[in-house]
């Protein structure tokens, strides 16, 4: 067998075990549904939507709430003026943010000082339901850029 043969072998091994260990679901980590969206260059990679211990509406609480915004590609992507926004109509919008190529931005719902991996919202109550809810990413021309659903939606739709 060929080194190319074995190494595309292995890669395709680790790609499988790396979906099975995504597909696991931590508690108040949205697994969610990605609703139909183009296949775009940035997405929500992950919603932690239930903080971990008590909602206290504590910073330190509401900080371990927040929605993952991955570049998936290999150039930067310029986030200015996109939104990212709940069922309820609450709205972070970034300002002067360029996301690296293959990075990701943490975007936290309480208090704190922005940097290239994290980003504040600087609220002061959770921003997320933790029963339902959908977060949804906008473009700076305000189109639907990716979403993310979990939980029971009216209807007893998913």
């Amino acid at each position: 067998m060929s080194v190319s043969v074995i190494a595309r072998r292995l890669t395709a091994a680790a790609a499988v075990a790396t979906a099975a260990v995504g597909g696991l679901a931590l508690p108040a980590a949205a697994s969610g549904q990605h609703s139909a969206r183009p296949h775009g260059d940035v997405v929500i990679s992950s919603v932690r939507y239930d903080s971990p211990g008590r909602d206290d509406n504590s910073n330190r609480s509401l900080n371990k709430e927040y929605v993952d915004i991955t570049n998936t590609t290999r150039r930067s992507v310029n986030l200015d003026h996109w939104t990212l926004s709940g069922r309820d109509g609450h709205r972070y919008t970034f300002r002067h943010f360029r996301l690296e190529g293959r990075a990701t931005v943490r975007v936290h719902t309480g208090v704190g000082r922005d940097n290239a991996k994290d980003v504040y919202q600087d609220r002061r109550h959770e921003a997320w339901d933790n029963f339902a809810d959908t977060a949804t990413l906008r473009n700076d021309r305000n189109r639907v850029v990716d979403q993310v659903t979990w939980g029971r939606h009216r209807g007893g739709r998913h």
